[in-house]
């Protein structure tokens, strides 16, 4: 069994930064592809980007490719979310999420584990 735990979000102004970390206990001896999510109010949980388990491979989604950078720190078994030029419309929930294997995905139905999420707001 995995735990993450997100931490990073808050309130920002529109064409600032926030990193997102996403911390992993138990269970890490296993290989984990992981993965970040955000959900807005009203609207279904998306994918944001991914990486694999060497940090060798990434994806992301359209809207957030160019501004976001995902990155990982497997010794201290932590994910990070690097966001710049935020726009009010990445104004969500942002969850990260790990896959019980080397390889990334982008359907959240392919993680195993989740977060509860932190909060990003950002104003116009």
């Amino acid at each position: 069994q995995v735990q993450l735990a997100e931490s990073g979000g808050g309130l920002v102004q529109a064409g600032g930064s926030l990193r997102l970390s996403c911390a992993a206990s138990g269970g890490t001896s296993s290989r984990y592809a992981m993965g970040w999510f955000r959900q807005a109010p009203g609207k279904e949980r998306e994918f944001v980007a991914a990486i694999s388990w060497s940090g060798g491979s990434t994806a992301y989604s359209d809207s957030v490719k160019g501004r976001f950078t995902i990155s990982r720190d497997n010794a201290k078994k932590t994910v990070y979310l690097q966001m710049n030029s935020l726009k009010p419309e990445d104004t969500a929930d942002y969850y990260c999420a790990a896959r019980r294997t080397s390889y990334y995905a982008t359907v959240r139905g392919d993680y195993d584990y989740w977060g509860q999420g932190t909060q990003v707001t950002v104003s116009s």
